[in-house]
């Protein structure tokens, strides 16, 4: 791996590693970007730029080795989903006093400290930004620079606060990188002590291409249409689940066809059953909230006459059907009542009810 491995982005990438070139990196770094855009893999690829002890040149700019002892072991975080899901096992089997009292972080080398947010409430909470004050001023164990990878926005107040403490006087040996799928999520005064950079989203004809060599055994129209659903982030297209994805939706067409074109409510309650508390429960709705969002935009665009942005094209037709009954207004209540269920998850709400309730509203509503 190198930086020459990174998809898109060209200039973003050459302006971050002219400023290692010159010495000028920050001390704090917001990239935004959508989900799958490659923020997590960039700064990954910085910090292991930060603390290769072999570092190369390509193209006239610093690019890591990917093959001493700091590369390897700071690459052993790439797969952050995996990463994650062992820390949460391990918090799972501590006593319980214990289990209350500690945080999420994922670690593979003594100075790259990876932040994810804290579940339940999927945020960062106070006392993993307090490990970041408690470590960050002492010196390097074993590179050149401590590194610190943020990798949502989604703070708590005294989080975000206590954040703001440590980028006021930050040690010179101490890089700060902040995910975020919109920069303005975080706190202004945040923004103003970092520098901010955007991954655009890449055209779909080069997204199709990538695919095209990534998964031969996906048909043409496959392609094309998991091209546009990953909205430009060539990252989420790699690892786009097709099937898991048209089985959502199909749960998803369910639950809108039952408010808007009634009828019986018995495969209504059919899908919201399926909808069950635990891991495996939370990460299908997370993708059925996500698939209705895309629905609800298409309906969106087919309602304000621009049918050729609509994503899901292989359903258009039926899509076409259900515009017939919403107007704009319908669509943002819509959206407003999905919004109440993103919370509801939060809060441990039971699924099913949740999804039931949401039904209800928008059958009432239409």
């Amino acid at each position: 791996m190198s930086f020459s491995d990174f998809h898109g982005n060209a200039e973003t990438v050459y302006r971050l590693r002219d400023m290692l070139a010159r010495e000028r990196f920050p001390h704090a770094v917001v990239l935004s970007g959508a989900h799958g855009s490659g923020k997590y893999t960039l700064a990954l690829m910085l910090a292991q730029a930060l603390n290769c002890s072999n570092l190369q040149q390509t193209g006239g700019l610093p690019d890591f080795c990917g093959a001493c002892a700091n590369c390897v072991r700071i690459a052993q975080s790439a797969d952050l989903e995996a990463r994650v899901s062992e820390a949460i096992e391990a918090r799972e089997g501590l006593r319980e006093g214990d289990k209350k009292d500690t945080r999420l972080f994922v670690q593979t080398h003594p100075d790259v400290l990876i932040i994810p947010p804290d579940p339940p409430q999927m945020m960062i909470k106070v006392d993993q930004v307090r490990r970041v004050i408690e470590t960050i001023y002492y010196r390097p164990a074993e590179g050149r620079e401590r590194v610190y990878i943020f990798t949502d926005s989604a703070f708590m107040k005294e989080a975000a606060n206590s954040l703001l403490k440590v980028l006021e006087e930050p040690p010179e040996f101490a890089t700060i990188f902040l995910l975020t799928e919109n920069a303005g999520e975080l706190l202004p005064t945040i923004r103003s002590r970092a520098m901010v950079f955007s991954l655009s989203a890449l055209p779909a004809e080069e997204i199709e291409r990538d695919l095209a060599a990534r998964h031969p055994e996906w048909k043409a129209p496959q392609r094309a249409l998991v091209a546009r659903l990953s909205e430009g982030a060539v990252g989420r297209a790699r690892g786009f689940d097709l099937a898991a994805y048209v089985a959502a939706r199909g749960n998803a067409l369910t639950i809108l066809k039952s408010a808007l074109l009634g009828g019986e409510h018995s495969d209504l309650f059919k899908v919201t059953e399926s909808y069950r508390p635990g891991a495996e429960g939370r990460t299908k709705t997370e993708e059925l909230i996500r698939t209705l969002y895309s629905l609800l935009r298409d309906l969106m665009f087919l309602a304000s006459n621009t049918p050729e942005l609509v994503r899901n094209t292989d359903i258009v037709s039926e899509l076409k059907r259900l515009a017939e009954s919403v107007d704009l207004e319908w669509i943002g209540f819509a959206s407003e009542r999905l919004a109440e269920v993103e919370r509801g998850m939060r809060r441990n709400l039971l699924r099913s009810l949740s999804l039931d309730a949401l039904a209800a509203a928008l059958e009432k509503a239409s």
